[in-house]
């Protein structure tokens, strides 16, 4: 990413302004920054969702803004991504939530619903990896937090990524699954050799599950470093104290 400016109308403000950001290989990077400060517009200039008025992004072979649409869907297939929200479909089980990663890549059976046994096979080995394999048949529904955010991370890995983006994907669990969730996206990044940015709110767990940390704020990068390079004193600036109280 290289000087990028974002804005979502011709007279808005910009949302991101001056952005530069590398991703690499291997390592999970934590994007911190408050309400406002840009980390999920960040996340969507990724994949095409967010509208680039300058700068450039570039993913792989893909230069972002200039793509078709057929090239979007192309890189989206390739972006495993994981939500706040989980994004299942509660009435399916959590095997079929798995093999719906599949359906961009293995052609007209699976867009039919009738997937592939390797694709099974597959799914079944990402819940095993996971820790949630015995929930295979059940539906996602009846799962709790911390395991349907496990489901979807399965979901995401279905896709072959080449990157993974994790949009503030502990927000709604208690403190010991949010531990769990980083833990994973962590060792997935190290394991499988491909790039984790995951934005995040709360600097405690971005010190503990991060590789690297960049700080947003009003749009603009303040702060960025090795975690090991970084103490809570010097990532204090991403946070505009006097701000948030006034808003309290």
């Amino acid at each position: 990413i290289r000087e990028l400016r974002v804005r979502y109308a011709p007279l808005d403000a910009f949302v991101l302004d001056g952005v530069d950001l590398d991703l690499f290989r291997g390592e999970t990077v934590a994007l911190l920054g408050s309400s406002g400060s840009g980390k999920s517009t960040l996340m969507k200039a990724l994949t095409g969702f967010a509208p680039i008025h300058s700068g450039s992004v570039r993913a792989g072979d893909f230069d972002v803004a200039k793509l078709q649409r057929g090239q979007l869907r192309r890189l989206r297939s390739q972006t495993g991504q994981v939500f706040q929200q989980f994004n299942l479909v509660g009435r399916l089980s959590v095997l079929t939530n798995v093999l719906t990663g599949s359906l961009y890549g293995a052609g007209a059976p699976n867009m039919l619903g009738t997937f592939r046994s390797a694709d099974r096979k597959r799914a079944l080995e990402l819940l095993d990896r996971v820790g949630i394999a015995h929930k295979a048949n059940e539906p996602a529904r009846s799962l709790s937090g911390g395991q349907q955010q496990r489901v979807a991370i399965a979901r995401a890995l279905m896709q072959n990524p080449r990157v993974i983006l994790a949009d503030e994907p502990v927000a709604s669990l208690d403190p010991k699954m949010s531990r769990t969730v980083l833990e994973l996206l962590q060792q997935i990044a190290r394991e499988d050799q491909i790039p984790v940015l995951v934005s995040l709110h709360v600097l405690p767990l971005a010190l503990a599950h991060s590789d690297r940390i960049v700080g947003l704020r009003h749009g603009e990068i303040v702060v960025s470093g090795h975690t090991a390079d970084l103490t809570a004193e010097l990532l204090a600036p991403v946070y505009d104290i006097d701000e948030e109280e006034e808003d309290e």
